[in-house]
């Protein structure tokens, strides 16, 4: 084993350990949620994640910026066949490992040069649409500072990432052919570039290496980068759709505990269960209504929040902040994400994003965790109680996203717990628990207006 393989060995369990290391730490965030049974229904489950995380099947509801995905998305999994045999090479010190493959090999490095060519042209389009064309949904309050640099970033970094990989197969492909040699593997692209490359062998064998080099060591740079970006979701999208919700939309959860109340009264013989116990017996403290904290939503809904990939399809299909309300789906979600990053301290490279004032433009203040909560702290009621329940963020999101859960968890908590429902709503409430109704009227006087039309048709009739 040469230096060279100790080094890349070295590089690489550094970063596949440190990714390890944040994955764990986002585990983690996540499950401080409440616990939901998620089991069961898996052919169900893995159907839809075949549909929609594999097979991208909600994207192409807008065509443009689907075929554009997709060239990035088919290029991410083509291109790791590559990355594999590089870590292989790396490790054991081969070149192009995988050549014994044949005609195959041919047809994937055939493949991969294709998609990496198509994937920059993919990447110049999505940044053109973002800061040029300026589509309407990248913008809004939360996407100032981070998100919006971080945005432009993935796109830099993946450019990067495509042009180190010409850039090694290419000054390859030419040191071969200047030597008569036989270079494995097929290569479109790199055969077009070869003009532009040098032909001295020594310095082509360095561009090989630097190209080598940059393009592995820039994947576990990318790699580690990823739990601090919306880009994570390319991770966390597949186990977010698995474990997404299989209900009718707009079915809301019962609270259990409100549930058995309301079993009791109907019904003097049904026995309320007896409250869950702690390891030393003794009965826990019932948790409240609704959510005020990120610990107080499912654990299902922290995991939304990571899986977001901040695209804005959810906010953009809002019939609420379409109207001008303050309430943006896609903030609620990054609320939540953000949240938990300061709560729980996740050491990630990245503080989260904090809205202050626009004069302060992409300025970022850290805010000591203790000082809010989720609720009133990030999303103020005003946001909450814009949502008109609709499920439109829901089914436009990629990614099976459910912002509208978490709006209740939070409504839940303004009510139950608060009594700070707006006065319409409190009437309607008082209405309810005295009429059985949400109208202001005895439930005997419930069916006056038939009388009353009854009398004006008799009086039309004779007249």
């Amino acid at each position: 084993m040469t230096i060279e393989n100790i080094i890349f060995l070295l590089i690489a369990i550094a970063g596949f350990g440190l990714f390890a290391w944040q994955a764990r730490k986002i585990r983690a965030n996540i499950l401080v949620g409440r616990d939901r049974d998620m089991s069961g229904n898996i052919g169900e489950r893995l159907q839809k994640t075949l549909l929609v995380a594999f097979g991208q099947q909600k994207m192409f509801k807008r065509i443009t910026p689907a075929l554009l995905h997709l060239v990035v998305y088919v290029g991410f999994l083509v291109i790791n066949v590559e990355v594999i045999e590089i870590v292989i090479d790396g490790v054991f010190g081969t070149h192009r490992v995988l050549q014994f493959l044949g005609p195959v090999y041919d047809v994937l490095m055939a493949t991969n040069e294709i998609l990496g060519a198509l994937v920059i042209l993919a990447v110049i389009a999505f940044w053109w649409r973002r800061n040029v064309k300026k589509v309407r949904r990248f913008s809004g309050p939360e996407m100032r500072a981070w998100p919006r640099i971080d945005a432009d970033m993935i796109l830099y970094i993946e450019v990067v990432l495509m042009v180190a990989l010409f850039v090694m197969n290419t000054s390859d492909l030419k040191w071969h052919r200047l030597q008569n040699l036989e270079m494995p593997g097929a290569f479109p692209i790199s055969s077009l570039l070869l003009g532009i490359f040098p032909s001295d062998l020594n310095l082509l064998h360095f561009l090989e290496r630097a190209g080598w080099w940059a393009h592995i060591v820039g994947i576990l740079i990318f790699l580690n980068y990823l739990p601090s970006s919306k880009h994570f979701h390319i991770i966390l999208a597949f186990p977010n759709v698995y474990y997404s919700r299989l209900v009718p939309q707009g079915q809301f959860s019962n609270v259990d505990s409100i549930t058995h109340e309301v079993k009791a009264m109907m019904d003097p013989s049904y026995e309320v269960p007896a409250p869950p116990v702690g390891p030393d017996g003794s009965a826990l403290a019932p948790t409240s209504f609704g959510a005020k904290d990120v610990e107080d939503l499912a654990w299902t809904n922290l995991l939304n929040a990571y899986s977001c990939t901040e695209c804005g399809r959810c906010t953009a299909s809002c019939p609420a902040n379409i109207t001008g309300k303050l309430l943006s789906p896609r903030k609620i979600i990054m609320d939540t994400r953000d949240r938990m990053e300061e709560k729980y301290n996740s050491p990630l490279i990245f503080q989260p994003n904090i809205y202050g004032d626009e004069s302060k433009g992409t300025e970022r203040v850290k805010v000591e965790a203790d000082q809010h909560t989720l609720l009133r702290g990030k999303v103020t009621p005003e946001e909450l109680w814009a949502c008109t329940t609709c499920n439109a963020c829901v089914e436009s999101c990629p990614v099976n996203i459910n912002p509208l859960e978490t709006i209740i968890e939070l409504r839940r908590f303004l009510v139950l717990e608060e009594s700070a429902a707006p006065a319409s709503l409190n009437t309607m409430f008082s209405n309810i628990e005295n009429n059985g109704a949400p109208w202001a009227f005895s439930p005997s006087d419930r069916f006056n207006w038939a009388d009353e039309l009854y009398v004006a048709e008799k009086e039309a009739v004779n007249a």
